[in-house]
């Protein structure tokens, strides 16, 4: 038996985890991977998070992690248009996106949180079921190599990412929007004289993102949704040259793409629960809400998930009853938020990135209302704002009442 079950170790769940136990709560962390190392995930860490961090004072150990950092982000087309979200302005201490692997900020945040005795994470650790009686989740089934296990929570929370089990099991209602895209993920090197920065290039047909990794650049070749197949049948060559024509600094380095092995598909998905809860049970982060790629948000929309719901239940996790009640008063706090970040990705996909993947041989152009919002002068800052920190942006009110042990 624990106080709090947590179903998947991604930011929400290690961020929740570390906050509960920071406060007293039990907490039980189940990951069914055995370690973190997953490439091209979610690795921007935006303002929002550095300043949770800072309330836990461990912003500055966290950027002493290898990291790059990047303050502005630029958009072009092959046309020659170009606008730039600056937030380098911001009223904040972290003006910036430190780009970390999030094996490296997983590895982090649970080392930290096993300084508090509160915190277990098990690993290969796979939920299958929920535990409900009487339409009360109690806890859940998982599986490990010694085979099925089950432990009885007062709160069990769902955190196990878009393809969660808890929440098919809880029967939650959802929401399934329609990106218009897919993203193929890949690695060039990158040269001492490359211009450093974050970067996406539009063309006819054709969308790139490029994030500076200091050694690499880790680029994302945008597509038509369900066009990998079609993209793999052109061939490597073709894709090869495509890279190279959005991107001609990279024309002589594109050979280094030897085999569709290097490329990795992320499937675009995005929905939103109309309800995150039901008695003994919470969905956070992506299992509450999938996020398209767009600004690179998802990471940060997911911790300050965790940091809402870790504000709101220390207090009846603490006093052994949670209430619905409580439980909505997450999503309350929460989906506003979550709701204006997913229309904010669902315009810059209409109109953008659909009319530059319709492949109509047209030179897409940067939309006017989002050039007139960045250069007026009442208005520039509020993209940078809501990229930097979202919407009524949460910060750290759940207390410190366990003991630390030792040294991270």
């Amino acid at each position: 038996m624990t106080t709090c079950c947590i179903a998947g170790c991604g930011p929400a769940g290690a961020v929740l985890g570390l906050l509960l136990a920071r406060a007293g709560v039990d907490v039980l962390v189940l990951e069914k991977h055995g370690d973190f190392l997953r490439d091209f995930r979610g690795d921007t860490i935006h303002p929002s998070t550095l300043d949770i961090l800072d309330d836990l004072g461990l912003a500055d150990r966290f950027l002493s992690l290898p990291h790059s950092q990047v303050s502005k982000f630029t958009l072009r087309t092959t046309s020659g248009q170009a606008v730039q979200i600056d937030m380098g302005a911001l009223h904040t201490k972290y003006p910036f996106i430190a780009f970390v692997p999030q094996w490296d900020f997983l590895t982090f945040i649970t080392n930290e949180a096993r300084r508090y005795p509160g915190f277990q994470l098990l690993m290969n650790a796979e939920v299958v079921d929920l535990i409900q009686e009487d339409g009360v989740v109690r806890g859940v089934r998982y599986r490990t190599a010694s085979g099925e296990d089950s432990v009885r929570a007062l709160l069990t929370v769902g955190a196990d990412g878009r393809s969660s089990r808890t929440r098919e099991a809880a029967g939650l209602p959802r929401v399934v929007m329609s990106p218009p895209m897919d993203v193929l993920w890949f690695r060039i090197s990158r040269r001492s004289a490359d211009e450093g920065n974050l970067f996406a290039i539009v063309g006819p047909g054709h969308f790139i993102v490029m994030f500076d990794r200091g050694e690499y650049w880790q680029v994302g070749y945008v597509i038509p949704k369900g066009g990998a197949d079609a993209v793999r049948a052109a061939g490597l060559e073709a894709f090869r040259q495509s890279v190279a024509a959005l991107v001609p600094a990279f024309a002589d380095r594109v050979e280094e793409l030897r085999d569709w092995d290097q490329i990795r598909l992320l499937a675009v998905r995005a929905d939103r629960l109309t309800r995150w809860y039901r008695p003994g049970y919470l969905a956070i982060g992506d299992c509450a809400h999938a996020m398209s790629p767009v600004a690179g948000v998802g990471i940060n929309v997911a911790i300050q998930d965790a940091t809402a719901a870790a504000n709101v239940l220390w207090g009846p996790l603490s006093r052994g009853r949670v209430t619905t009640a409580d439980l909505a008063e997450v999503q309350r706090r929460r989906e506003l938020p979550v709701r204006v970040v997913q229309t904010m990705q669902a315009f810059i996909q209409r109109r953008m990135l659909s009319r530059a993947l319709s492949a109509n041989g047209r030179q897409p152009g940067i939309p006017p209302v989002l050039r007139a919002a960045l250069a007026a002068p009442g208005l520039r800052r509020v993209l940078p704002s809501l990229v930097a920190f979202g919407v009524f942006r949460p910060r750290v009110k759940s207390p410190v009442r366990a003991a630390a042990s030792g040294a991270a």
